[in-house]
């Protein structure tokens, strides 16, 4: 969109068309304009982005607090801000260029209208969440919905704000994806269709045991995320919240019994129900602290005047410190063990600034088995820099390069497929690559070979990059000092340049 090139998946291809061009046309206008207006470094529009994003989020964020503060209290809402300040899953997907963090921000928007009692805001919010987001997000606008209909009894309004967001999101979202892809698509529909109606869905892109969310909700909220499963059992059982204030934490429930279930898990799928986590952890501290408060009065006495939440201090100081602390030990892991990726494209940007180059050919940057871990093509220097992919041990789908013409988002592509089978188009030419990024974690095979033995390559920078299989899980997952560094190992991201450059 900005530079007239690009890599395709294909999820893009016409054939398929399951996204939408309209969500990257809304995060690109303003990279377009900052590209207009200041002509950056590729790299600092793609940080500019990423902003963009994080302010949103921080929007909602805050319009999200206001509505805790109203609904459930100023004593939640205090301890739910806490717990979104150091969120390891906060600090993933609040500028994640992803649809389902898109959807957090617009689905978390539109439960604050729903609390605020702005039912026609919320109808639209969730519409947008839905459909120029992740279609799937539209379940968090069940509860919503059925409040709306059955309890407030309005129909009326809900059809109408139905068909109001019908009109200005799904018409002109349908306008400029059939203009991209040069036929009618709705393309929130074929997503649908494909994950749910289709004879595979996307189970073959992997399936995780029951266990995966458990595993993965304690690495990004770790004892938030058990005080937030314990929640509804906790407020049926102990009627310490009005029945009316159970139902609007509905959509967490609803959203991980849909989810949880299914065999194809992935990290992402729960980032649009990530603060009504923090929330409901929130609200089982409270419980838990209205309990103690009980207790402690039964065996001591009530003092006149006293508060719960006074009087349970300590235990509300004691559950936000571990929150706290395993928050900040798991984002510090996360930094430490996996930020060679990025850094090294940095690296690379820098020195690229080499006179020797800088040329009019192509520059081909070459991806083995780490494809995936390439972090954008913003991060390539210049526009005759290209990434290319070459063969290794991955039998799968891999992106390729738009046809660089006026209607390149429209021509239909032999080598694509919906079935993760790969093609031998989307490979290189080993020989051709000036410069190749490699992990070396020990492991060689024919294919992914020990490129550092190689006399034609030359090593211009390393990185630590963590070595998963050799090293302690837990000590992996979250930094302790003293003994991560020392029962945690460590592979090589290597950034490798050919020594005889042939530019064709």
């Amino acid at each position: 969109m900005i530079y007239g090139k690009g890599l395709q998946t294909w999820e893009y291809s016409p054939e398929f068309a399951l996204r939408s061009y309209t969500y990257l046309t809304a995060c690109g206008l303003p990279a377009w304009f900052y590209n207009s207006l200041f002509v950056p470094n590729p790299m600092l529009m793609f940080y500019f982005v990423r902003c963009i994003l994080g302010i949103l989020c921080a929007i909602v964020e805050f319009h999200f607090y206001k509505a805790v503060c109203r609904e459930f209290g100023i004593h939640v809402g205090h301890v739910w801000l806490i717990f979104q300040f150091f969120c390891a899953g906060m600090f993933i997907s609040s500028t994640a260029f992803l649809p389902s963090s898109f959807s957090m921000y617009v689905g978390s928007a539109a439960l604050a209208e729903w609390w605020f009692q702005r039912y026609n805001s919320a109808v639209f919010l969730t519409a947008i969440s839905a459909l120029l987001g992740w279609p799937f997000a539209g379940a968090i606008g069940l509860p919503i919905a059925y409040d709306m209909i059955f309890r407030q009894k309005m129909l009326k309004n809900f059809i109408i704000w139905t068909g109001i967001s019908a009109a200005t999101i799904l018409i002109p979202m349908t306008l400029i994806d059939s203009s991209y892809f040069g036929r009618i698509v709705v393309a929130p529909l074929n997503l649908i269709i494909y994950n749910v109606f289709s004879s595979h869905g996307p189970n073959l892109y992997g399936v995780e045991s029951f266990t995966y969310y458990l595993v993965n909700g304690f690495l990004n909220f770790n004892i938030v995320w058990l005080l937030a499963l314990i929640t509804p059992i906790l407020l049926v059982n102990l009627s310490l919240l009005r029945a009316s204030k159970i139902k609007d934490l509905a959509p967490l429930y609803l959203w991980l019994l849909i989810f949880w279930p299914q065999p194809h898990k992935e990290e992402r799928f729960l980032f649009p129900v990530y603060l009504l986590i923090n929330l409901c952890g929130a609200i089982s501290l409270d419980v838990i602290q209205k309990v103690y408060f009980r207790i402690k009065g039964l065996l001591r006495g009530f003092r006149p005047g006293s508060h719960y939440w006074d009087e349970s201090t300590l235990v509300a100081g004691i559950f936000i410190a571990i929150a706290t602390l395993l928050g900040v030990s798991r984002i510090f892991a996360l930094y430490r063990n996996y930020n060679a990726p990025i850094n090294i494209m940095i690296e690379f940007n820098n020195l690229a600034k080499d006179k020797t180059l800088q040329v009019d050919g192509p520059v081909n940057v070459c991806f083995g088995k780490d494809w995936y871990r390439f972090p954008s093509s913003f991060f390539l220097p210049t526009p005759n820099y290209r990434v290319r992919f070459i063969k290794s041990e991955f039998r799968g789908m891999l992106p390729a390069y738009y046809d660089e013409t006026a209607n390149g988002t429209q021509i239909i592509h032999s080598y694509f497929n919906d079935r993760n089978e790969g093609n031998d188009f989307m490979l290189f030419d080993y020989a051709k690559c000036h410069f190749l990024v490699d992990l070396d974690l020990g492991k060689y095979t024919e294919l992914e070979p020990n490129y550092l033995k190689d006399k034609e390559w030359n090593v211009l920078t390393t990185l630590p990059f963590v070595n998963a299989e050799k090293s302690n899980s837990i000590l992996r997952a979250f930094y302790i000092p003293y003994f991560s560094d020392k029962y945690v190992e460590f592979g090589s991201l290597n950034l490798l340049k050919r020594r005889k450059l042939k530019f064709e």
